[in-house]
């Protein structure tokens, strides 16, 4: 497959994405995925008219970070929540990752890839799937639709990570301690508060 880069909004931050394998293309309308958009102050870029975020899974060792690694960060919006990067320099969203690092899916935040809708048509193909509809922002929310397709490659994507030991290849975990490249920052009660405003 054809390579996408990754750019940050003011371009300290680039890299690249090689797909070798399954890519699930999605949109993702949870309240969590919403939440991180009004964190960053990011809603316009980041979220459809109904609240959708744009997400690629795929496999983590499938994306290198070529500059400005320095400018990583991470946010959990609990303790026990979903790892979120993003780049410290503009609030450009990166991609959301469970955090264990046994897990080697990355949910590659649209927003971030430096590729047109024709690039990424050719590349991992349309939109197959769309979930957590309830969080709509507007009616009528949209359809559920691609779950067990998603899931498929989702499952696959693991194996193969498992396989080739992709996690020892992430940008965002160390490869010896399994530890996330950057503490991650849990955010406070009241600093979720200011976030959920979109609900």
């Amino acid at each position: 497959m054809t390579s996408l880069g990754i750019r940050c909004h003011c371009g300290c931050l680039q890299g690249t994405v090689r797909p070798r394998g399954c890519v699930n293309r999605c949109l993702c309308y949870c309240d969590d995925c919403q939440a991180f958009a009004c964190f960053l102050g990011r809603q316009e870029e980041m979220l459809d008219p109904y609240g959708g975020t744009e997400i690629l899974h795929l496999s983590q060792d499938e994306m290198s970070l070529a500059e400005g690694r320095g400018q990583l960060a991470c946010m959990r919006l609990t303790e026990k929540g979903t790892l979120r990067w993003y780049a410290t320099c503009c609030s450009t969203p990166i991609g959301n990752t469970v955090p264990n690092r046994g897990f080697p899916v990355v949910g590659l935040v649209r927003a971030c890839l430096d590729a047109d809708e024709d690039m990424l048509q050719n590349t991992v193909g349309p939109i197959r799937m769309q979930v957590f509809t309830k969080y709509a922002l507007q009616a009528p929310a949209p359809k559920v639709r691609g779950l067990f397709r998603g899931a498929i490659c989702v499952l696959r994507i693991i194996g193969r990570g498992w396989l080739k030991s992709a996690h020892r290849h992430s940008p965002f975990f160390d490869a010896h301690t399994g530890k996330p490249a950057v503490v991650p920052r849990v955010l406070s009660q009241e600093e979720r508060a200011r976030v959920k405003v979109l609900e």
